[in-house]
């Protein structure tokens, strides 16, 4: 793709933000959108939104399960950038007509005490740089028609980033293993989901090394402060107006997000 589609398809993209109407898949619509394109696109919409004030408050992994890889055909996860009007706290209503086909994970986030940046970063490294672990939902959400996505499509459009809350009890990242900690998943009060952390890659840490080394062999630093979604340990699971959906986690405690309807009128 020249720099021409490349600018087309990140406005088509940023159009259904705010229409909340999804367009076709990118794929199908540019046959020569390679990786390198999809990153490229992704970078322009995060580049105008924050130019619109919004500032990046840490990232998120996708395609983090083998189940993933294997229906998209991948053997390596992807990653977007998560803004600051991203986050919603935790039990305050989020309207579902914000997003355009919402569902949520449970995910172990990390928030970091230091920059992080590779390539060559080790778990080591990346243990030395989390400040604590936070039980976390990641609401995701895609602007590609009925989830029809390839990698170059959820790629281009920030992994499919939506909205995050995260729960309240900072935990030591060396007080849990988190391979073995595991969460179950409620909706409504019904179990929708179970897992543990090793379903992350193997564990959650060998995420963050990932995302540190990857983003690092494109010039981007993980910052202090910032907040780092590794995966989810379970499928996702659609949204409704009125759902609550909350996620515990062995030795990391809970956290709750409610949705509601809301009357505003798209923007």
């Amino acid at each position: 793709m020249d720099s021409n589609a490349r600018s087309t398809a990140a406005k088509e993209l940023l159009a259904a933000y705010s229409s909340r109407e999804p367009i076709e898949p990118l794929t199908s619509t540019y046959d020569d959108l390679t990786l390198e394109d999809a990153y490229a696109i992704q970078l322009l919409q995060i580049d105008e939104l924050t130019a619109g004030g919004p500032t990046i408050k840490g990232h998120k992994v996708g395609l983090t399960s083998a189940a993933m890889q294997k229906m998209l055909g991948v053997t390596e996860p992807d990653y977007g950038h998560l803004l600051d009007d991203f986050f919603h706290l935790e039990h305050t209503p989020i309207p579902v007509d914000r997003f355009i086909q919402p569902r949520v994970e449970p995910e172990i986030a990390f928030v970091l005490k230091k920059p992080l940046r590779g390539p060559g970063v080790t778990v080591h490294e990346a243990i030395a740089a989390i400040d604590f672990v936070l039980p976390a939902l990641e609401l995701v959400d895609s602007r590609i028609r009925d989830w029809k996505i390839g990698l170059f499509d959820t790629i281009a459009d920030n992994a499919s980033s939506g909205a995050v809350v995260l729960g309240s009890t900072p935990t030591d990242v060396t007080a849990v293993d988190l391979r073995l900690a595991g969460g179950t998943f409620h909706r409504n009060g019904q179990v929708v989901g179970t897992g543990a952390g090793g379903a992350v890659l193997g564990s959650p840490l060998n995420s963050l090394v990932w995302l540190a080394n990857t983003v690092g062999a494109r010039g981007i630093t993980l910052e202090a402060g910032h907040v780092v979604l590794p995966g989810s340990i379970c499928a996702m699971v659609p949204v409704a107006a009125g759902d609550t959906f909350t996620a515990t986690f062995a030795g990391l405690g809970s956290v709750t997000a409610r949705f509601s309807s809301t009357s505003s009128p798209k923007e």
